[in-house]
């Protein structure tokens, strides 16, 4: 008898939907927004929202050296919202998006492991509900208009050697972290 794979055990998990997940919260429908069944985001201004009585504990799971599989921060964080939910606390879990290393084989499986796992996983390690990308698109459209501006020559006098604006790829590859583009010629852009 062998043990079963993170996804074998994601695949036979039975996801609530979420309608039920957040009213075990005490949140409403108008509190969340829908991404299918089993996701939704909270609405921010939910922090504003002081409730008398109502005391709340944070449970930061951080760390500091890299393993080629991981270092079990996500397992941790859901094994740990587990075991205070069986303890009868209300508990909500806040990921940080993973990165793209578990889809190029390179580290776990960024949703948590054995059963401390988030499901879908395959959405989890997928971007989730792609807010990375539209913040890495805003980024990159500032980067952009900036350099096109200077392009189009450079009407504010912006000191080209002291720009710092960078632009971003949500991408967990070391090799794209000191790129330097634009070195062409003036038809190729701006050096950055």
């Amino acid at each position: 008898m062998g043990f079963k794979s993170d996804i074998e055990i994601a695949q036979e998990a039975t996801p609530l939907h979420i309608k039920e997940v957040a009213a075990k919260l005490g949140l409403t429908e108008d509190d969340i927004e829908y991404y299918g069944k089993y996701k939704a985001k909270v609405d921010y201004n939910l922090l504003k929202n002081e409730r008398p009585g109502h005391k709340a504990k944070l449970i930061l799971v951080t760390a500091i050296n890299p393993t080629p599989a991981g270092e079990g921060k996500t397992t941790i964080t859901v094994g740990t919202g587990d075991a205070l939910s069986r303890l009868g606390k209300k508990t909500v879990i806040a990921l940080r998006e993973p990165s793209l290393g578990p889809v190029f084989g390179v580290k776990g499986g960024a949703a948590g492991g054995g059963y401390a796992q988030v499901v879908p996983m395959e959405d989890i390690n997928l971007h989730f509900t792609g807010d990375f990308h539209a913040i890495g698109a805003a980024n990159n459209l500032l980067a952009a208009m900036l350099d096109n501006h200077i392009y189009q020559g450079n009407e504010l006098d912006i000191d080209t050697r002291r720009i710092v604006w960078r632009r971003c790829v949500d991408m967990n590859d070391r090799q794209l972290r000191a790129v330097v583009d634009g070195l062409g010629g003036r038809t190729q852009g701006v050096p950055r």
